[in-house]
């Protein structure tokens, strides 16, 4: 188990749920788009938020953002330590740095000091992209092994300057090389890790680069807390963020729906049906599984461990739970009625 650190109240590695993060793309020192964007991420679930900290203005807008929000707050920095002295004096719950970029090791304990005065974490953020010169000289290139060096390089630096609140990213775009990087970091600390597959890009392939890097890591055990990166509005993160969840079993709030992937055997219209049940259960906090199958033969058996459930025959259905048929409805009822029974749960 990962040692345990607190963003604001939520906690991170230790056991802790695995929580869901994002990062604003709005001028941080445009105080009122920020606060705006961050309710709306909020209100999609996230559950930590970043922001950019590029000059002294946006450092300075952090207590302004703070006061009206809810969720813990992160400043993202890069090269100016400065900026990280002064969103820790305005209240801070977390910095990301890269500690080899800020300056000389002074600079380094002066934002260690101040973030253990004030018990403020660090995440270390290593990405491909910005891997050492020497580091890639060494491998012949970014690898594995050359981002946990360079991490657990940073680590040590902090650790000299006795600070270790400290949670871990080793991030790039190429699903396997990330999914090993985290793997051998998993075997070389017990600090908590912070999962993401950078550059992912638009979420139709972002979402499957992420869905397979990130929720390969989490069914492998590795990893407290995740953000999905996505060229996209970063709501859509959050949406992404929570299906990696629920599909490795780490979420269990709100509807699980299966369906089958349709056959020659179906004599229904599913494809629509399904589309249809899930829009309307977008909203639905029950902590139930349905099933929408294409075969009445097949259906209630195959998905018999769906809470409630409907499965198609010709111009009709019939609904089923736990795999006992209820009734028979005709097609054009089966939705309607499968809504009732679900609120009858």
């Amino acid at each position: 188990m990962t040692k345990q650190l607190f963003v604001g109240s939520v906690p991170v590695g230790g056991g802790a749920p695995v929580s869901i993060q994002s990062m604003c793309n709005t001028k941080t020192d445009d105080v009122a788009a920020t606060v705006a964007q961050i309710k709306a991420l909020e209100a999609a679930g996230c559950e930590i938020i970043r922001v950019a900290i590029p000059d002294q203005a946006a450092a300075e807008a952090v207590d302004k953002i703070k006061e009206q929000i809810s969720i813990p707050l992160i400043a993202d920095i890069h090269f100016n330590y400065k900026f990280a002295l002064t969103c820790a004096e305005r209240g801070i719950d977390a910095l990301r740095i890269n500690p080899g970029n800020i300056g000389g090791e002074e600079r380094v304990k002066a934002v260690a000091d101040i973030c253990r005065q004030k018990g403020i974490p660090i995440r270390i953020g290593v990405n491909g992209g910005s891997l050492e010169k020497e580091l890639r000289a060494k491998y012949g290139g970014v690898t594995a092994e050359a981002l946990v060096e360079s991490a657990m390089g940073h680590v040590h630096l902090l650790n000299k300057f006795d600070f270790d609140d400290i949670c871990i990213s080793v991030k790039c775009s190429d699903v396997p090389l990330t999914m090993r990087a985290y793997t051998l970091l998993s075997q070389q600390t017990d600090y908590p890790l912070h999962l993401g597959v950078t550059e992912a890009g638009t979420p139709s392939m972002g979402m499957v680069k992420s869905a397979m890097g990130i929720g390969g890591l989490l069914c492998m055990g590795i990893g407290d807390t995740i953000r999905v990166t996505l060229t996209a509005d970063p709501v859509e993160e959050i949406y992404a963020a929570h299906k990696i969840l629920k599909a490795a079993g780490l979420r269990r709030e709100g509807v699980n729906l299966i369906a089958c992937p349709t056959c020659g055997r179906t004599r229904i219209d599913l494809i629509p049906i399904a589309e249809e049940v899930e829009r309307r259960l977008a909203n639905c906090k029950k902590n139930i599984t349905v099933a929408v199958m294409g075969c009445a033969v097949n259906g209630p058996g195959e998905a018999a461990a769906a809470d409630i459930g409907i499965a198609g025959g010709k111009g009709e259905g019939l609904l089923f739970r736990k795999g006992k048929t209820l009734y028979k409805v005709p097609q054009e009822r089966l939705v309607d009625a499968l809504m009732e029974e679900i609120e009858k749960l």
